[in-house]
């Protein structure tokens, strides 16, 4: 009797940390530090797109080296790193406890949350280290990552099916991102009626614009990784850097990654909204 009174009250603790006011500054301060990553990216391929970019990526990389290089640079990643930290501890409760809405608590969305939680968990921990001077965390390429990845994989007991699968997975999760973008699903985690009729039209086209952009980013990513499988060639693996640089090889050129570029842009400024008045 007494250990499962215990238990509940433990459990009633957990739950108020998980809604303190912490807690949700955490979020709200991971959504900048996405927000802030995003921006960087769009930044870093329009100049892919219309400067060849030198020796920069356009990926997560390229963004914590673009910030490193500033001054202050250091302690903006300690910053970036402890946001993207808290936005994780964030995700965990949601996937301990359930997200808000009705069917926040639903078992795949709280998987979601968890799956979630530990990339942010990892995000943050390489901005972290290479905020720490572990140099060769966070700022390796992704393409070069993704073609390790896939060449191990490859390598395994049906390595063939498990990267193909994986591939139509990321093809999926990017058409869903981007369908639910276009159907503004956004919109009921966000505070709308505390915005006025202006604000509300620069977030719908910013959350249109910016979803749709990442989840056509996301499925040409995992359309690669699906040609890597049936051709058995991790070199056709692409990370983000390569996946946008891709854009530039078809009819419409560097304009084309431009208008993806701004779109990732525009996503980074999305998140930033979702700052201010995502629901926590």
């Amino acid at each position: 009797m007494a250990t499962g009174w215990r238990r509940a009250r433990g459990r009633g603790r957990a739950r108020s940390v998980a809604n303190s006011d912490a807690v949700a500054a955490g979020a709200r301060a991971g959504f900048v530090a996405r927000g802030v990553v995003y921006v960087l990216i769009g930044v870093l391929a329009l100049r892919i797109a219309f400067f060849a970019g030198g020796g920069e990526q356009a990926d997560r990389g390229g963004a914590i080296a673009a910030i490193a290089d500033k001054p202050f640079g250091t302690a903006l990643l300690w910053l970036l790193g402890t946001a993207l930290a808290g936005m994780a501890l964030w995700r965990l409760t949601q996937a301990a406890f359930g997200q808000e809405g009705p069917d926040g608590g639903k078992a795949g969305k709280r998987a979601m949350a968890a799956a979630r939680c530990v990339f942010y968990a990892f995000v943050a921990y390489s901005v972290l280290a290479y905020a720490a001077g572990d140099k060769e965390s966070g700022s390796g390429s992704s393409d070069k990552s993704s073609r390790d990845v896939t060449a191990k994989a490859l390598n395994w007991p049906h390595g063939q099916w498990i990267v193909g699968i994986a591939g139509a997975a990321l093809v999926v999760a990017g058409v869903w991102l981007a369908v639910r973008a276009l159907l503004r699903k956004f919109r009921k985690h966000l505070k709308m009626s505390e915005m006025s009729k202006k604000t509300r039209q620069v977030v719908d086209f910013l959350g249109i614009f910016g979803g749709t952009a990442r989840g056509v980013v996301f499925a040409v990513a995992g359309a690669f990784a699906v040609a890597a499988a049936v051709q058995q060639e991790p070199g056709k693996a692409k990370g983000l850097d390569d996946t946008l640089r891709s854009f530039t090889e078809t009819p419409a050129g560097p304009w084309l990654l431009s208008l993806v570029a701004l779109g990732l842009a525009a996503f980074g400024v999305f998140s930033w909204a979702s700052a201010r008045w995502r629901k926590v």
